[in-house]
C-alpha cells in the first residue's frame, strides 16, 4: 500500500513539475495576468480540471514559481557578497556570478523581472518577501565586514537592499543582451556604491 502511495505521490510531483515547467515557457513572450489554464494543460496533455488538483489558480502557480526561481539564488548571492579580496575582486566576482546566473536560468529571471511589477498582486508579494529575506541576508554578511564598523542597522540594511536591487536590475538588463556592456555599467554602479560607503560615516 505505502508502495502505492509512493508512485502516486512521486507521480503527482511529476505533473505538478511538469506545469510549472509548461507555464515558465509560456510566460517567455506573455505576464501571469493573461496565461490561460488551457493553455498550461494542453502542452503538458492533462484536462483542464487536473490543473486544480496541484494549484489553487494562476496566481497560487505563479507563487510557486517564485520560490521555485528565487530558492535557487541564494547560494548565488552568499557567494558574491563574500567580503575577502580587494574591492575591486569582490566587485568583479559577483557580476560574474550574476552572469552565471542569468545564462542557466534566463526564464527565471525574465519571469521575475516581469512579475515583479507586474499585475498578479500575490505574485508581486511574493517576490517583495524573497528580496526583502535576501537583503537581510546581506546585512547580516555586511554587518561583519570591518568596513561596517559604526554604521546603525538600518544604514547597513539599507546598502544591503542597495545591492539586491543592484542585482536584480543588472540580471533584468542581461537578458535583453549586450553583456559586455551591461556588466561593465553593472562594475561601474558597484565601484560608485563602493566608494560612497567609505565615505558614509564621514
Amino acid at each position: 500500500m505505502s508502495h502505492t502511495l509512493g508512485i502516486r505521490q512521486a507521480q503527482k510531483q511529476k505533473t505538478r513539475q511538469a506545469l510549472m515547467d509548461s507555464a515558465l515557457r509560456l510566460l517567455e513572450h506573455q505576464s501571469l495576468s493573461s496565461l490561460g489554464l488551457r493553455e498550461v494543460t494542453r502542452e503538458v496533455g492533462v484536462a483542464p480540471a487536473a490543473f486544480y488538483r496541484h494549484f489553487a489558480g494562476t496566481a497560487d502557480l505563479g507563487v510557486a514559481l517564485v520560490e521555485q526561481a528565487l530558492d535557487s539564488l541564494h547560494g548565488t548571492i552568499r557567494a558574491a557578497i563574500v567580503t575577502t579580496g580587494s574591492s575591486d575582486e569582490r566587485i568583479d566576482r559577483a557580476v560574474a556570478l550574476i552572469a552565471q546566473h542569468v545564462r542557466t536560468h534566463p526564464a527565471h529571471v525574465r519571469f521575475i523581472a516581469r512579475e515583479r511589477h507586474g499585475g498578479v498582486a500575490p505574485v508581486r508579494e511574493a517576490i517583495g518577501v524573497q528580496l526583502r529575506r535576501f537583503a537581510d541576508e546581506v546585512a547580516e554578511a555586511l554587518g561583519s565586514d570591518p568596513e561596517s564598523v559604526g554604521w546603525s542597522r538600518g544604514d547597513v540594511r539599507m546598502l544591503a537592499g542597495l545591492y539586491v536591487d543592484h542585482m536584480v536590475m543588472t540580471a533584468s538588463a542581461l537578458l535583453e543582451g549586450g553583456e559586455e556592456g551591461v556588466l561593465g555599467v553593472a562594475r561601474a554602479q558597484l565601484r560608485l556604491v563602493t566608494l560612497g560607503r567609505r565615505h558614509w560615516l564621514d
